[in-house]
């Protein structure tokens, strides 16, 4: 199955879609258990949220390391819908598991990566976007 298979064509519009996001190496660059560099990822979810989309962090931090996290996103201007937890889901289910329509994470196979050759991997935000408009989210 190539990545086309996996949405729609890019002439489908999609409705709001709740969108699992991970945090180190996906929003910024593995530097746990600081806040890493920035890797393009702010303008893209911007995006995203202005298109109706809404963001579910979807993280392993915790405590004061999750906060500056959460920080990140409000220095960004990015609303986030949730915080390790999608609000809505509570209704029908009681799965610990986030519940996303799609997940964003350095670790999903698949996910385009770029490596500097220094340090881990982290997300290839301008490839992303790329993909993201081609399916019609952007």
């Amino acid at each position: 199955m190539c990545s086309s298979d996996l949405f729609p064509s890019h002439d489908m519009e999609f409705e709001s879609m709740i969108i699992g996001l991970d945090f180190d190496g996906t929003t910024v660059t593995h530097e746990y258990p600081e806040i890493g560099k920035e890797i393009g990822a702010a303008p893209v979810l911007k995006e995203l949220v202005e298109r109706g989309h809404k963001i579910v962090l979807n993280t392993m931090r915790s405590g004061e390391e999750l906060q500056e996290a959460v920080d990140w996103f409000q220095k960004n201007e990015i609303p986030l819908y949730g915080i390790n937890e999608n609000p809505d889901q509570k209704e029908w289910t009681s799965s610990p598991k986030v519940f996303a329509d799609l997940y964003i994470d350095d670790a999903a196979l698949g996910t385009p990566l770029s490596n500097p050759g220094r340090g881990r991997p982290f997300i290839d935000w301008h490839r992303v976007r790329q993909i993201l408009a081609l399916k019609g989210l952007l």
